[in-house]
């Protein structure tokens, strides 16, 4: 597991703002006829980083920049990847046109903000590199027309670290951004993701979809209910952002599945079942299934220990009760499965 530095975090660029940087040193050099050293974009918010291009090539007719992506202090798989963007004139009048190149994906299944057979490239992203294109285009007296397209050498296989293959992006990865700024340990992104997944799941009619703690739940939910694997849900530690979702996105089902630690604190009232973030109260389950010895135990492994069937079947029907609470009048069905570390089923609500 990655764990957080010590002191002040340094933050990154996201591949949008990265690819864009590339979009506008190749465009210099397809129309002014030399690459820059460096670039500096303007970000939504109104930042203007400076990018160091990292890759130039150019023939007739084209010509391409690439960035070093920098995602500062956060953990991302994308971190160190060249983000490429080849720039051509386009046909008259149609405008900035967007494709995959190596290792940039294609969406294949509805739910995503960008329909199927087109390049995942996401919108934010595109807007940036438009923007790119047309002040340039007013700046040298040019025509709009360019088509641009997006590779990270490498990305099918960093892509297989993601949630790409779940959600139907297929060959690659995602160029995103909603800042241009990667934000390290954020929430954030990975919240966005557990979205993104209950979108693609209603969108191709699925109505019955599982959030799950980790790998092992993961896995023996899938194979209790045989549910397919775009109807998993990459939900983590953050059960709260995944129900606040399916409440105003609902489908007729959901199953959640995790360990009885996280269950435990989930049944507790924790809508952010992260170690840092929440504990279970052993005191509180002493009390609930009558084992006084429970209020000495350090971990819910050991407390399992002492108490046995009656604690992983409380822990089940109280992480039941929150959920139907949390979800408040959504019409959703809720089951819940409590896991061991092996993946073992210990009990259902």
């Amino acid at each position: 597991m990655t764990r957080k530095p010590e002191g002040p975090l340094r933050r990154g660029w996201t591949t949008g703002a990265c690819a864009t940087a590339a979009v506008q040193g190749a465009l210099r050099r397809l129309w002014a006829g030399a690459f820059p050293d460096r670039v500096s974009i303007v970000l939504p918010r109104g930042e203007v980083p400076v990018f160091e291009l990292a890759h130039r090539d150019a023939d007739d007719g084209w010509a391409e920049a690439g960035v070093v992506k920098d995602a500062g202090d956060d953990p991302d798989v994308t971190h160190g990847a060249l983000i490429v963007a080849r720039v051509t004139q386009g046909e008259a009048g149609a405008g900035v046109r967007f494709f995959a190149g190596e290792g940039v994906g294609t969406v294949t299944k509805p739910g995503l903000p960008i329909p199927a057979g087109e390049a995942a490239i996401n919108p934010v992203p595109r807007r940036m590199m438009t923007a790119e294109v047309d002040a340039l285009a007013a700046e040298l007296g040019r025509a709009r027309d360019i088509d641009i397209t997006i590779r990270v050498p490498g990305g099918a296989e960093i892509a297989r670290r993601t949630w790409n293959p779940r959600l139907g992006i297929e060959g690659g990865l995602s160029i995103l951004g909603t800042t241009g700024v990667v934000r390290p340990f954020s929430c954030a992104a990975w919240i966005a993701s557990i979205h993104r997944g209950i979108d693609v799941a209603r969108a191709d009619g699925l109505t019955h979809v599982a959030g799950s703690t980790g790998a092992q739940s993961e896995r023996a939910v899938q194979e209790l209910y045989g549910l397919p694997d775009h109807a998993m849900l990459d939900m983590g530690d953050f059960v709260g952002g995944m129900v606040k979702y399916l409440r105003r996105h609902p489908v007729d089902r959901l199953t959640v599945g995790g360990g009885i630690a996280k269950l435990a604190k989930l049944g507790q009232g924790a809508h952010d079942l992260h170690s840092a973030r929440s504990q279970v109260d052993f005191d509180r389950l002493a009390y609930a299934v009558a084992c006084p010895r429970l209020r000495s135990a350090n971990t819910m492994l050991e407390a399992y220990e002492i108490c046995g069937q009656p604690l992983a079947d409380h822990v089940a029907r109280t992480a039941e009760r929150e959920l139907k609470r949390m979800m408040e009048d959504a019409p959703i069905v809720i089951d819940v499965v409590v896991c061991d570390r092996a993946g073992l089923i210990l009990a259902r609500a």
